[in-house]
């Protein structure tokens, strides 16, 4: 295949609102030594899209400091951490056997190498995405999935929403038997969290908006809690031993009011703060019943591994709720911010 000279896409200039992505062309990246050129086929939108946008992730002791994943970003950059697409180019020192591949992209940058490593910076923020028609990626981070009976708008679902789920069920040492509280059940994470836990072989207690129940019982829920209603109430009716493990995208007043929820030893995993990252409990829940609260950002290099794999056998089926052509990059925001639907909301560049 022929690589053109310049591409389609969508970058931030500056911190701000969906008016900031702009439609542009620029020149198709070159692939340096170990790294691979991927033709998007398909990238899905997520949370950190929004809040890389709005500079909403503070920094430490500056809670309210505009800020990328893990920092200031490099103007301009362009958006989207999760790209399916196939191999077209490779750079020095990468087997050329691996174009044509079909690939998903971990879009983790890596503290350290090792199987175990935790994610310090994200593509789409901290290095550029692939809200374009091409992406760079180091060649061990595009992971072949020719063999997967997934469509690419599934693959392109699968890197931070299921990597940030299989890392809050591993940090929470879910067990085959236990109970698990989901929080924001209906989005990616969350339905994610629904399928994986229920694979687990955990009871799965899931917190939606009612006209969502259906669709997140379809996941796997075994009971879905109304979160316009007493949710204390109806989570102690529920699971009235308690909850072992909750699994929260939201924090926020829900993990000050839930900390009671969870039985001797139970804990409590944090993976997103929709709900606001101020919080307050009492911390006598903590300490007097042995339950801890865990901070989960995305997977490792070892549990990626795992998730290509399910891929690659059809184990995880990503919910689509829309696409969008690229140029749309602002709607599909905007769209997402509403969180009016269900699944995965992607682009095709």
């Amino acid at each position: 295949m022929v690589v053109p000279g310049t591409m389609r896409a969508v970058r931030i200039t500056r911190h701000g609102g969906p008016e900031v992505l702009e439609a542009t062309e620029v020149a198709v990246p070159v692939p340096r030594a170990g790294e691979v050129l991927v033709q998007v086929a398909a990238v899905a939108l997520n949370n950190t899209d929004l809040w890389t946008r709005d500079g909403a992730y503070g920094r430490p002791g500056d809670p309210r400091a505009l800020s990328g994943w893990r920092g200031p970003i490099d103007f301009p950059r362009i958006q989207g951490a999760d790209v399916a697409g196939r191999v077209v180019a490779v750079g020095p020192g990468v087997d050329e056997a691996v174009v044509g591949r079909r690939v998903v992209v971990d879009p983790a940058v890596y503290e350290t190498e090792g199987p175990d490593a935790n994610p310090v910076g994200l593509m789409g923020s901290e290095r550029d995405g692939g809200y374009a028609e091409y992406v760079t990626a180091p060649a061990e981070r595009a992971h072949d999935v020719t063999a997967s009976p997934l469509t690419d708008d599934q693959l392109a679902a699968l890197p931070t929403a299921y990597g940030t789920a299989l890392g809050m069920v591993e940090r929470g040492r879910l067990r085959k038997g236990e109970t698990a509280l989901v929080s924001g059940a209906s989005g990616g994470v969350g339905l994610a969290l629904v399928q994986i836990a229920r694979a687990r072989g955990a009871r799965v207690l899931a917190l939606s908006s009612v006209y969502k129940f259906d669709a997140v019982r379809r996941a796997g829920a075994h009971d879905v809690v109304d979160r316009a209603q007493d949710i204390a109430e109806q989570v102690r009716a529920l699971a009235p031993e308690g909850v072992d493990v909750a699994l929260d995208v939201v924090a926020g007043d829900l993990l000050g009011d839930g900390l009671p929820w969870l039985r001797e030893g139970g804990r409590w995993v944090v993976a997103g703060a929709l709900g606001g990252y101020d919080v307050v409990f009492d911390v006598r829940r903590l300490y007097l019943h042995n339950a801890q609260v865990i901070g989960s950002a995305m997977h490792t290099p070892r549990l990626f591994d795992q998730l290509m794999e399910m891929a690659r056998r059809g184990e995880v089926e990503p919910v689509i709720a829309g696409a969008f052509p690229l140029e749309q990059a602002a709607t599909a925001q905007e769209e997402l911010a509403r969180r009016g639907h269900v699944g995965k909301l992607v682009l095709h560049p």
